[in-house]
């Protein structure tokens, strides 16, 4: 039995909730990139909206994300980018309705980790690459992690405004501190100039009106938010509270079970919590689906 199954069997006997399903990947290493679309389908595409960005747009520089480990060998990069699908489609489900009821705020999705190096940052990259191939999503990937903006900092943005300033600027527009990117679809919030009151920003009434405003700018947007680890930080919690789906991931054989618990028993009242297993040795053909939501309590099944 897994680490996250026995995990999610002791909280189904204290949890009722409803369920939100999220594939878990089962493959050694839990790392994709999403191949490049024909220029014939990209022409196809509605291109996301993006009013009076600050500065050009960004590069994805794929070559520095392999180097710093959150882009897969290009060998792995097919299945993975399978497993990425599976794992996407209920976030989107519940984001813009796509064969299944919206989340309330479901556009607003974060993805955390108990502690540092699970590999939460490698999902919200590749989470955001794999969204943003969908046809009627445009995704905003959101460096929240403001503590260690790790996004900010690969792209080339650490001393660009962002959240951040937003949030410490009531008249500051958070629409116009988003940047392009040269990824179809794919815009980038930095985290913004660092602050000793980053937690009781994030917990703010202006984090409220923040993120409202860059959910309902557009109907097809998914916001993605980077967070810091659950257990390490209080601005999780926070940004927590203004979120729709939670994403917390999980490291195969690393994270011990009391640590997934007490990361889990913070979100305790969330209605949209899921897991995502990384880096497992599971055999490919294996599929788990690790549900923890309001209604029916938390399960594992395979």
């Amino acid at each position: 039995m897994s680490l996250v199954e026995k995990a999610l069997r002791k909280l189904q006997q204290s949890t009722a909730r409803r369920p939100l399903r999220v594939d878990s990947p089962s493959a050694a290493q839990v790392r994709v990139s999403i191949q490049p679309r024909p220029p014939e389908a990209r022409k196809n595409r509605t291109p996301a909206p993006v009013p009076s960005p600050v500065g050009q747009a960004l590069v994805i520089d794929t070559a520095a994300l392999r180097a710093a480990g959150l882009l897969p060998p290009q060998t792995e990069e097919h299945q993975l980018a399978e497993q990425y699908r599976r794992i996407k489609r209920p976030l989107i489900a519940g984001a813009i309705g796509h064969g299944a009821a919206r989340v309330k705020e479901g556009q607003l999705i974060m993805l955390t980790s108990a502690v540092a190096g699970e590999g939460k940052t490698f999902t919200s990259i590749n989470l955001g690459l794999s969204m943003s191939v969908e046809k009627d999503a445009h995704v905003v990937l959101v460096d929240a992690d403001v503590a260690k903006p790790h996004i900010s900092r690969l792209l080339g943005v650490a001393d660009a405004p962002g959240l951040l300033d937003a949030l410490r600027d009531a008249d500051l527009d958070p629409e116009r501190l988003i940047r392009p990117t040269d990824v179809p679809n794919l815009s980038v919030l930095p985290a913004g100039t660092r602050s000793q009151e980053a937690t009781e920003l994030l917990a703010s009434t202006r984090m409220q009106q923040v993120t409202a405003t860059l959910a309902r700018r557009d109907s097809q947007r998914i916001v993605l938010f980077d967070s810091p680890p659950l257990l390490q930080t209080t601005e999780s919690h926070a940004l927590a509270q203004s979120m729709g789906q939670v994403v917390v991931v999980v490291r195969a054989q690393f994270t011990p079970q009391p640590v997934v618990l007490d990361a889990l028993k913070l979100l305790e009242g969330h209605p949209a919590v899921s897991l995502v297993l990384n880096q497992s040795l599971a055999s490919a053909n294996t599929a788990y689906y690790y549900r923890y939501g309001d209604g029916s309590g938390a399960e594992a099944s395979r």
